[in-house]
């Protein structure tokens, strides 16, 4: 009689949770009208009942490949004193290709697991949409109002689109802005056209293509160079391309990319650069005005100017000045992500929302874009433009240009739907053969052949 109770219960629980079920795939369909187009999230945040913390964990892990997120965690345990967590850190730069493999392993490993990560858009599609995607949590389950906080913060479209996972859920999101513009010498635009002021320099230069070789061709016949080297140019043109390097699981060359081939050679053939690689002392001694010819500008975003141009070239200070580029992109930037197993739901969400989202005086992003999260000042674009319009973007590296006049915008034309979980190997490929082909060593034909063919040996893509 006994073991009869016991089975006809289950069989009650059973019935029970399967109309639950029922009625909550309903509810599902109904909230399918609620979702946003425009941020490509469900504008409802998940169950607040749910969204609590495990009393018995007491150690926050996060994995990143910069101590920046990790930084960001203490100054938030800075000023919350109640926070009552030990905050555990693994940090594995990216420049050996250790972050990715070690990153790959605790997310698998279930109690190991990080309860934050980091991705960067080199990779970060296979966290928030490729292989990956399937251990992230979805920002409304941490209590998180995305749709509503993302239009009070005014987050740019390329951000969402590549944090947005294909369940429609938004798994990621940045804090910096990383839309890109033209990083120019004043000192070179004044000799070449007698004025260093961006809303001029931006009509020499662009929009487009053909304007910008006019202006290639006048600062050759003053002895400059337009720009150090072809991946100047190349960041642009990838990040502005309509599609990336996989569509319906075949590669794609996208019709902009191709270009690269032409717009490369152009530059070469006529003598328009110095024909450094990005990343290599010659692109450095560029920025401090010691290649072969003195150089105009580089493509990019506000980093560039802080972490690289400032860092490499710092007795240029003062010389330089930003203005809207000749086509929009972004280039670079972390997002953030939350483990959908992690037992501190509450407190994750509470802290990504204010890395991410927070557009008040007290969030991360104010004090990033104001140099208060560091002794040295440094100011940043950041994710959202509502902060960027309220706080004040002066630079004495740009000679006291707000540098936000020009960075809110750039963030409007960046396109954030052309990545692919293999960018890096992929490009690292095209590229070479592009410089194969400049160099005079292939035929066009033959270098586009030859990409195809490493792509088709080293990744599992359908190559045609």
């Amino acid at each position: 009689m006994k073991r009869f109770i016991a089975l006809l219960l289950a069989c009650i629980f059973v019935l029970s949770m399967a109309f639950t079920g029922c009625g909550k795939k309903e509810d599902d369909k109904k909230n399918d009208g609620g979702k946003s187009t425009e941020a490509g999230t469900d504008d409802k945040k998940g169950d607040t009942d749910e969204v609590k913390d495990d009393p018995n964990v007491k150690e926050l892990v996060i994995y990143s490949f910069t101590e920046e997120v990790p930084n960001m965690l203490e100054e938030y345990k800075k000023n919350h004193p109640d926070f009552p967590y030990e905050i555990k850190a693994t940090v594995i730069a990216t420049t050996e290709g250790l972050y990715e493999p070690a990153l790959d392993a605790a997310l698998a490993s279930g109690d190991e697991a990080p309860d934050i990560y980091c991705a960067e858009s080199a990779f970060v599609l296979k966290y928030t949409q490729g292989d990956a995607s399937q251990y992230a949590a979805a920002y409304k389950d941490l209590g998180i109002d995305v749709n509503a906080k993302i239009k009070e913060a005014d987050i740019a479209q390329y951000t969402i689109d590549i944090g947005t996972r294909g369940d429609g859920d938004l798994v990621g999101l940045g804090y910096q802005a990383t839309g890109g513009a033209f990083i120019y010498k004043r000192s070179v635009a004044k000799d070449v056209w007698g004025t260093d002021d961006p809303a001029v320099i931006k009509d020499k230069v662009g929009p487009g293509w053909d304007q910008f070789f006019k202006a290639a061709e006048e600062l050759k016949a003053k002895g400059y160079a337009i720009v150090s080297g072809d991946g100047d140019i190349w960041h642009a043109i990838e990040n502005s391309s309509e599609k990336g390097w996989i569509v319906d699981g075949k590669l794609y060359i996208d019709p902009k990319r191709e270009e690269f081939l032409d717009l490369s050679k152009k530059l070469k053939d006529n003598d328009y650069h110095n024909d450094t690689q990005d990343w290599q002392d010659p692109w450095y001694a560029d920025m401090r005005g010691e290649g072969p010819k003195k150089v105009l500008g580089f493509f990019g975003p506000a980093w560039l100017i802080n972490y690289t141009i400032g860092d490499k070239a710092p007795e240029t200070s003062g010389d330089w000045a930003v203005c809207e580029p000749p086509i929009g992109f972004f280039w670079g930037g972390t997002w953030v992500l939350a483990n959908k197993d992690t037992k501190l739901k509450k407190t994750v969400g509470e802290i990504i929302e204010w890395i991410t989202l927070d557009s008040s005086n007290d969030g991360l992003q104010y004090k990033w874009a104001n140099g208060l999260m560091n002794e040295a000042g440094t100011k940043d674009a950041v994710a959202s433009a509502t902060v960027m319009s309220k706080s004040d973007g002066k630079l004495d590296f740009l000679g006291g240009q707000n540098m936000f006049d020009v960075f809110v915008p750039a963030g409007k034309f960046a396109n954030g739907k052309n990545l692919t979980q293999y960018d890096q190997t992929i490009n690292d490929k095209w590229r070479g053969q592009v410089r194969e082909y400049t160099a005079g060593n292939k035929t066009r034909e033959q270098a586009i052949a030859d990409f195809k063919q490493e792509v088709k040996d080293n990744l599992d893509i359908i190559v045609e």
